[in-house]
């Protein structure tokens, strides 16, 4: 949702709040169909194969989050950069031809629009998947609820990208606890039982940090650096 502010603020900074908020709201409404549409469906799936299906799709997001992240740790992959991002995102909508539509500028409502849908798609499939599994979709949504509203209260308040947010860091994290779950959960649907239960979440966590540590190291050992004179 961070990366989601920053859209949102190039949009109502350069082509008007009105245009930029209709697109959140309009965005909001949808993922919250989503969510109301697909929640109920999966909790009347059994729960061993909802855990092999999620187990899967965690893996899928978690991985590729994962892989981001060490490519950027090991500095083959630049870090991410919400001033440059927002940047990017003022000069291009600066830039784009003015068309209005249904009373708003369509420039504006599109790029919020598509910003919060895209990135709010993902936390709407964290909050299916661990609120399925846990037959508790309701608890999940209002822990991303709690966080959306707070990026946006301080979003609002800073009238700036939140650059100062962690951001790589906290998607190393993510990476590594979606795909800790993915390996557990997707194991357990496909009939496997792990010794000491779901204490063994702990066993995998720490597995899959050392791995993706070890790999930071590596990575930058192999990076060819280049002389300077």
């Amino acid at each position: 949702m961070v990366e989601a502010l920053t859209i949102v603020l190039a949009a109502g900074l350069t082509r008007g709040w009105r245009s930029s908020l209709a697109g959140v709201g309009a965005a909001t409404a949808a993922l919250a169909v989503v969510v109301a549409a697909l929640g109920p469906a999966l909790t009347l799936v059994p729960i061993d194969a909802l855990r092999l299906v999620v187990g899967g799709l965690l893996l899928v997001f978690g991985l590729q989050w994962l892989r981001k992240a060490i490519l950027r740790a090991s500095g083959y992959k630049a870090l991410h950069d919400e001033d440059e991002i927002f940047t990017r995102e003022l000069r291009d909508a600066e830039t784009a031809a003015h068309e209005e539509r249904a009373g708003l500028d369509w420039y504006g409502f599109t790029l919020s629009f598509k910003g919060v849908f895209l990135e709010g798609l993902e936390v709407a499939f964290i909050v299916l998947t661990f609120g399925s599994t846990q037959q508790n979709i309701p608890l999940a949504a209002v822990g991303a609820a709690i966080a959306v509203v707070l990026v946006a209260v301080v979003g609002v308040l800073a009238r700036a990208p939140l650059s100062r947010v962690p951001e790589n860091s906290m998607k190393f994290a993510v990476g590594v606890m979606l795909t800790t779950f993915g390996i557990f959960w997707g194991a357990e649907g496909a009939g496997a039982s792990w010794p000491g239960g779901d204490a063994m979440i702990l066993g995998v966590l720490a597995f899959v940090l050392v791995l993706s540590f070890v790999s930071v190291v590596v990575l930058r050992r192999r990076r060819v650096v280049p002389v300077t004179a």
